[in-house]
C-alpha cells in the first residue's frame, strides 16, 4: 500500500494561557505559569485546589448563546479550537472540499462532566424529581465531535476516544493512519477536557496525586522531574489539528506546520494506575518505526511528565533505555508544570507544542524544575526557554491510566 506524506496545516486551542496557540506557545517559552488556586462555586463543602482553569473563555461570547446554552463546557471548548484548527488551514474558504469524506476524531476523558455533575446535584442534593431532558445528549462522551462535524459540515467517520490521559493522541494517530492511507485528503483530529467540578476534584484528591499549594504558590506547584515534586495539577482544554495529505496541502498552497511521521500504541498489561518503563518503551519504539527514524534522530521529547513520583521516574526510564548514547543529547520538557494536565486534551494541547518546537525552531522549559531528583537523570533537561536551536525531529508522549501509551512524531516540514 502507497503510504501517503501527512502533514498539519491548521492548528487551534483553548487553554489556560487562553485561546491563541502561538501565544500559548509564547508564554510557555517565557517560562509561564497559568496555574492559580482554583475555588469551584455552589459546591457543599469549600475545596481549593491548584489547577489551569481556562478563565478567559466565555462561551456565549465565543459561540453565541443559542448555539453554547446547547453544549456542555467541553463541547463549547472543543468547537472553537476546532474551528479556529480550521479557519487556520484555510479550510473555511475551500468550497471544493469534499466534506462528506471528511471525519473528526476526538479524545477525552470524562466527557460532559458540568452536565453529570449538574444532573446529580438537581437529583440528590435537590431532590428534583426530574432533571433536564437534555442531561443525556450533552454530557454523552461523543457529543463535542459530533457538535464540531455538524458545526463544519464533516459527513465523514465520527469517532470519540476516551483512554484516559492518551485520548487525544490516540485520536491524532488514528486520523494520520486514515489520512497517510489515501481514504481521505483531510481529517479533524483533537480532544478536550473539563474536569475542575467538585465531584471530579474531590475523586482526584482521595487519590492522592493532586500537588499542593496555596494562592501564594499555586503557580508554581507542578514540579515534573524535580527532588521535590508532589503530584499533578488539573486542568482543563482543548486544542485540535488539521491533517492533509502532503501534496493536497501543498496544491492548494496551504501553510505547512510539520509533518507528522510516526504513531505507536501499547499497553503496560500491569496495573491500572502505576506505569511501567518496558510498556512505554514498546510505543516509543513502535513510533519510531512507524515513522522509519533512528532514536538518534530525535532532538527534542515533550515528555508526557504529570509531576508524579513514579510516573516521572517511569518515563525517564524509557526514555534513557531507548536513547541509550544518544540519551544525553535529546532535549525534554514538560509543559505540564504551566498549563497543568488537561487529562484527555493533554496529548493533543502537548502535541501543538511539539510541532510549534518545529515550525519555530524552539524548546519551551520545564517550569519550577530546581534540582532534578537522581531517578530523572541522563536526558538534557530544559529548564529555561531555548530558540535558535535545530530541531529536526520530535516526540510527543501519552501515558495513561490502565496503561495505555501513545506516541506521536513529527518532523519538521521539508519541501519534498
Amino acid at each position: 500500500m502507497t503510504r501517503r506524506r501527512v502533514v498539519v496545516t491548521g492548528i487551534g486551542a483553548v487553554t489556560p494561557h487562553g485561546d491563541n496557540p502561538h501565544h500559548f506557545f509564547d508564554a510557555l517559552l517565557r517560562g509561564e505559569s497559568a496555574i492559580r488556586l482554583f475555588k469551584p462555586e455552589d459546591v457543599p463543602h469549600p475545596v481549593a485546589i491548584p489547577a489551569g482553569y481556562c478563565a478567559t473563555f466565555d462561551g456565549v461570547a465565543s459561540l453565541g448563546r443559542s448555539r453554547a446554552n446547547g453544549m456542555d463546557r467541553f463541547s463549547q471548548i472543543s468547537t472553537f479550537a476546532a474551528q479556529s484548527a480550521w479557519q487556520d488551514a484555510g479550510l473555511d474558504r475551500d468550497e471544493s472540499l469534499p466534506r462528506n469524506d471528511i471525519g473528526v476524531f476526538w479524545g477525552t476523558g470524562g466527557g460532559g462532566l458540568s452536565t453529570t455533575e449538574r444532573s446529580y446535584r438537581d437529583l440528590y442534593l435537590r431532590d428534583k424529581a426530574r432533571i433536564s431532558p437534555v442531561s443525556v445528549i450533552l454530557g454523552m462522551n461523543n457529543a463535542a465531535a459530533s457538535h464540531i462535524a455538524m458545526g463544519l459540515g464533516l459527513g465523514g467517520a465520527n469517532f470519540t476516544y476516551s483512554v484516559a490521559c492518551a485520548s487525544s493522541a490516540i485520536a491524532i494517530g488514528e486520523a494520520f493512519r486514515r489520512v497517510r492511507s489515501g481514504e481521505t485528503p483531510v481529517m479533524l483530529a483533537g480532544g478536550s477536557e473539563t474536569p475542575l467540578v467538585y465531584g471530579v476534584i474531590r475523586a482526584w484528591e482521595s487519590l492522592q496525586v493532586l500537588a499542593p499549594g496555596d494562592e501564594a504558590s499555586a503557580y508554581s506547584a507542578c514540579r515534573p522531574f524535580d527532588m521535590e515534586r508532589q503530584g499533578l495539577v488539573l486542568s482543563e482544554g482543548a486544542g485540535a489539528i488539521v491533517l492533509e495529505d502532503w501534496e493536497h496541502a501543498v496544491n492548494r498552497g496551504a501553510h505547512i506546520y510539520a509533518e507528522l511521521s510516526g504513531y505507536g500504541t501499547s499497553c503496560d498489561h500491569t496495573h491500572l494506575s502505576r506505569p511501567d518503563p518496558a510498556g512505554q518503551i514498546r510505543a516509543l519504539a513502535a513510533t519510531l518505526a512507524d515513522a522509519g527514524m533512528q532514536a538518534s534522530e530525535i532532538d527534542y521529547v515533550n515528555a508526557h511528565g504529570t509531576a508524579t513520583r513514579e510516573g516521572d521516574a517511569a518515563e525517564i526510564s524509557a526514555l534513557t533505555q531507548l536513547f541509550a548514547d544518544h540519551s544525553g543529547q535529546v532535549a525534554i520538557s514538560a509543559t505540564k508544570s504551566m498549563h497543568g494536565h488537561t487529562m484527555g486534551a493533554a496529548g493533543v494541547i502537548e502535541a501543538i507544542v511539539t510541532i510549534l518546537a518545529l515550525e519555530r525552531q524552539a524548546i519551551p522549559p520545564t517550569a519550577n524544575l530546581a534540582t532534578v531528583a537522581p531517578e530523572c537523570t541522563g536526558l538534557r533537561h530544559i529548564t529555561q526557554g531555548e530558540t535558535g536551536v535545530h530541531v529536526r525531529a520530535a516526540l510527543s508522549n501519552s501515558f495513561a491510566f490502565g496503561g495505555s501509551n501513545a506516541v506521536l512524531a513529527f518532523r519538521e516540514h521539508a519541501d519534498s
